[in-house]
C-alpha cells in the first residue's frame, strides 16, 4: 500500500453511497467477460480507523475481524449489521509504530489449527530501532480477546526507512506461513535490496511456524528454493519485489496472487512462484528501470500477470480470485484495486496471466486498502473514505448487474 504518492496530486472527493451500481455486463459468450457488480456497505454505524484487513477465523463463520492500522483488531458479529461498535479483540497500539503512513499493524492471520491451538499471528511495525515484527499470540480461554502477554516474536527484520513495510501474512494450502516484505523504502531501492538474496527485504518468505527449536522459533522448509544457495537467506520463496501490498491464494488453483506497488510508472499483479525473481529494481513491471541494477543471482525475470500505467492508477491493492457460491458468474475472476484512485477491477484468470481487466468501480473517494475472503468464499473490501486520514468502511459484493445501470443509488 502506497498511502502517499508525489504523483497523486488530486483528491477525488466523490460522495460515498451506501450502494455502488456499475455498468452493463459484457456478453456472457465472451470468455473474458466480467459482469458488473454491486457493492453494499457493511456495518454502516461502526466507526473504523484506517481499516487495512478483514479476516475470519477457522470455525467462526459469524465473526469478522477487522484490523486497524494503529494496532487494534475489532470483532464484528455479521448477524448484527446495525451494531454501533465492535468488540476489541486485541489492542497492541502501545507496541506498534504507526507514525508514518505505511507503518502500523499491517496484517494478521489465524493458524489453520486455530480452533484447537488458539494461535494467531500479527505482522506490525515497531521503532527504536525501526523494524518489522512477526509475532505469535494466543487467544484467551473465552475466545473473546487475545492474551497480549502471550506474544512470542517469530521474526524481526530491520527497516531502514519508514515506507515499503509490505505486507501480508497468510498460511498457504501447504500449512506454511508466507510473509511479504517491501524493499525497505525510500525511493529507487537505494540499498539494492531487490536483487539481493542476502536480505529478507523485497521478498516473499515461506517459513514453518509449526516447528521450533532452541535456535529458532520457526523452521525453514526443506523444499524452499534457496536452501542450498550460498549466501542466500533460506526463508526466501520469491524476490525482486518492490512492495507487495496484499497477496492471496486461489482456493481452486492454489496459485499465489500478489499486487506489487510500483515506483513512478507501473503497477503490477504477479503470480508468486517458487524461486521467482520479479525484477525490481532492474525492472519496473515489464520495463527497464533507469537507475536499477542486476543482482548476483541471475537476471531471468518473471513477467507480471498484468501491469497498468500511472495513467490508470498509482498504488495497486492486491485482491482475491472469487470462489464463492453466491455469484457463480464471478467464479474465476480476480478482483483487485488501486488505492490512490479508488478504482476496482475484475479480470478472468488465464493460467498465470489475467484476461483484459474490466473497470468495475471508477475513480471514487473510497481508497480501497484491502480485500478479504470469508470462509464461504465471499469477498469483503476495506476502504479509507475521503482521503487517507479519514474514517474507514467495509463493503461486500451484494449483486451482479445483468442490465445497464450507471447510476449509484
Amino acid at each position: 500500500m502506497k498511502i502517499t504518492n508525489p504523483h497523486f496530486l488530486i483528491v477525488f472527493l466523490i460522495a460515498a453511497f451506501s450502494v455502488f451500481a456499475v455498468a452493463q455486463s459484457p456478453t456472457p459468450a465472451d470468455p473474458n467477460s466480467v459482469p458488473a457488480i454491486q457493492l453494499t456497505r457493511l456495518f454502516p454505524n461502526v466507526t473504523l480507523r484506517r481499516p487495512v484487513q478483514a479476516v475470519q477465523a477457522p470455525g467462526e463463520p459469524d465473526n469478522l475481524y477487522v484490523v486497524e492500522q494503529a494496532g487494534r483488531v475489532l470483532r464484528l458479529d455479521e448477524k448484527n449489521d446495525q451494531v454501533k461498535s465492535g468488540d476489541v479483540f486485541v489492542d497492541i497500539r502501545s507496541q506498534v509504530n504507526s507514525k508514518n503512513n505505511e507503518e502500523g499493524l499491517l496484517s494478521i492471520c489465524f493458524d489453520p489449527n486455530y480452533a484447537a491451538n488458539g494461535f494467531l499471528y500479527m505482522y506490525y511495525s515497531a521503532d527504536k530501532p525501526r523494524r518489522s515484527i512477526l509475532s505469535r499470540f494466543h487467544v484467551s480461554s473465552d475466545r473473546k480477546s487475545v492474551d497480549v502477554d502471550s506474544q512470542i516474536k517469530i521474526l524481526e527484520v530491520a527497516q531502514p526507512y519508514s515506507n515499503h513495510n509490505g505486507g501480508t501474512a497468510l498460511f498457504g494450502p501447504d500449512g506454511m506461513l508466507y510473509l511479504s516484505l517491501g524493499d525497505g523504502g525510500a525511493a529507487n531501492d537505494p540499498q539494492g535490496h531487490g536483487q539481493n538474496l542476502q536480505t529478507l527485504l523485497a521478498s516473499v518468505l515461506r517459513i514453518d511456524v509449526s516447528h521450533s527449536s532452541k535456535e529458532s522459533p520457526y523452521a525453514i522448509p526443506a523444499d524452499n528454493p534457496f536452501v542450498d544457495t550460498k549466501g542466500a537467506r533460506k526463508e526466501i520463496w520469491a524476490y525482486g519485489l518492490r512492495n507487495v501490498w496484499r497477496m492471496s491464494f486461489d482456493r481452486e488453483t492454489k496459485l499465489l496472487w500478489a499486487g506489487d506497488v510500483g515506483q513512478d510508472q507501473y503497477e503490477e499483479i504477479d503470480v508468486i512462484v517458487k524461486g521467482g525473481n520479479y525484477g525490481w529494481n532492474a525492472r519496473e513491471g515489464l520495463h527497464e528501470f533507469a537507475s536499477g541494477h542486476k543482482g548476483d543471482f541471475g537476471d531471468t525475470y518473471r513477467d507480471p500477470a498484468f501491469e497498468y500505467s500511472h495513467s490508470d492508477g498509482v498504488s495497486v491493492t492486491g485482491g482475491y480470485v472469487y470462489r464463492g457460491k453466491k455469484y457463480p458468474q464471478l467464479n474465476g475472476i480476480y478482483f483487485f484495486a488501486d488505492f490512490g484512485y479508488g478504482i476496482i477491477w475484475g479480470a478472468r484468470c488465464q493460467d498465470l496471466k489475467l484476461g483484459t481487466p474490466r473497470k468495475l468501480i471508477h475513480r471514487s473517494a473510497n481508497l480501497w486498502s484491502s480485500f478479504g475472503e470469508m470462509l464461504n468464499g465471499e469477498l469483503v473490501l476495506c476502504s479509507f473514505d475521503g482521503g487517507d486520514r479519514g474514517p474507514g468502511s467495509l463493503w461486500k459484493i451484494t449483486g451482479v448487474q445483468q442490465s445497464p445501470s450507471d447510476v449509484a443509488r
